[in-house]
């Protein structure tokens, strides 16, 4: 068996296995809830437009407006239907508004002159859209990143502890029993992320926010590379941290540098987010660049080059940590003695597989 029948061995049983589990299928249905609760519950809940009783004579800017018009023959007649609770308003000479106790604000809208407005900039993002975006942004990375993280390391322990991994080892090398974990979990990690995604898009759709989906769809673009290298990265230090300890209730006390990594960049795109200067800096780190380059690409504070500098350099930093991950992981593997230090674990490598 070569290394890449052993790599897509180990991740075909991963993947085989993880979709058998209930916890697993359980937060991607969660997920999935969330994605659509929050892009079609508020064009639901805020309802269709207003129907108003009018005559002819008023009703064409009303129609102009979108709102439901219902044609009367008289005024005496669209009193008639407000008081019957036919229409939510009626409108008659004047013009002046009927209604029971408050007048719809989208029919005193539709009747009203307000000045001429001129936009400076009309390409700003909406301030709602401006903060929701990057937070979805970071809590996706962030959430995914320690899920799918504190899974690879259960799954590592787990192995050592039970010393079934003695036998894994004797059939296939080492790195590829890392390489096979490590692979599974990008593969679910994109899986789900890429049913939130056509979620959310369809909601957008169903909802009518194409000028949102047509804002937020270059970013997604970006956010699915930077996504994966982001994630292959962070995979390949929850392994390390796996494989230092011998028993599960201790991969919190090791995992806690690679936690940090995954925290501060999150708080940090989060309530950084309007801070151009700070931004820049965050695109162009290893740990925070998944999500702010394609922030600041949704924004449009990032020139054409950047993206690809900042994907360049996060390349570059996911291969060097994982080449230096697979060797601790390595050193400490097959030691069931207690908790192993990364020191150990580099300097005096086990030579297996």
């Amino acid at each position: 068996m070569n290394t890449y029948q052993a790599v897509r061995l180990i991740a075909g049983r991963e993947i085989r296995v993880k979709l058998r589990d209930r916890t697993f299928l359980v937060s991607t249905l969660f997920f999935l809830l969330i994605a659509v609760g929050s892009t079609v519950l508020p064009a639901l809940l805020a309802g269709g437009p207003s129907t108003v009783a009018a005559t002819a004579s008023v009703a064409a800017p009303l129609r102009q407006a979108g709102l439901d018009v219902r044609p009367v023959d008289d005024d005496a007649a669209a009193e008639r239907a407000v008081r019957d609770g036919d229409v939510d308003a009626a409108v008659v000479a004047g013009p002046t508004v009927l209604a029971m106790d408050e007048a719809p604000d989208d029919v005193l809208k539709a009747l009203s002159n307000g000045p001429t407005v001129r936009l400076l900039n009309p390409d700003a993002v909406n301030p709602a859209a401006a903060f929701l975006v990057p937070f979805a942004f970071a809590f996706v990375f962030f959430i995914t990143s320690q899920l799918f993280g504190v899974q690879i390391a259960q799954s590592v322990t787990e192995e050592k502890q039970t010393r079934i991994v003695e036998i894994l080892v004797a059939a296939v090398p080492v790195r590829a029993l890392l390489a096979g974990k490590i692979v599974a979990a990008c593969v679910l990690a994109l899986g789900q992320i890429a049913l939130i995604a056509v979620a959310t898009v369809a909601g957008m759709q169903f909802s009518d926010n194409g000028g949102l989906l047509a804002l937020v769809g270059p970013a997604i673009g970006w956010f699915v590379p930077f996504f994966l290298l982001g994630f292959l990265l962070i995979a390949a230090l929850w392994a390390v941290a796996g494989a230092l300890v011998t028993r599960q209730e201790d991969i919190g006390g090791v995992s806690m540098p690679v936690q940090l990594a995954v925290m501060m960049p999150f708080f940090a795109v989060v309530f950084l987010h309007d801070n151009a200067a700070a931004m820049r800096i965050l695109s162009y780190l290893p740990f925070s660049a998944p999500t702010a380059m394609p922030l600041r690409m949704f924004t449009g504070d990032a020139a054409g080059w950047e993206p690809l500098v900042s994907l360049a350099l996060l390349l570059v930093t996911a291969v060097a940590f994982v080449a230096a991950g697979a060797r601790v992981y390595e050193g400490s593997l097959l030691r069931t003695n207690g908790r192993t230090s990364v020191r150990a674990a580099w300097r005096e490598r086990e030579t297996v597989g």
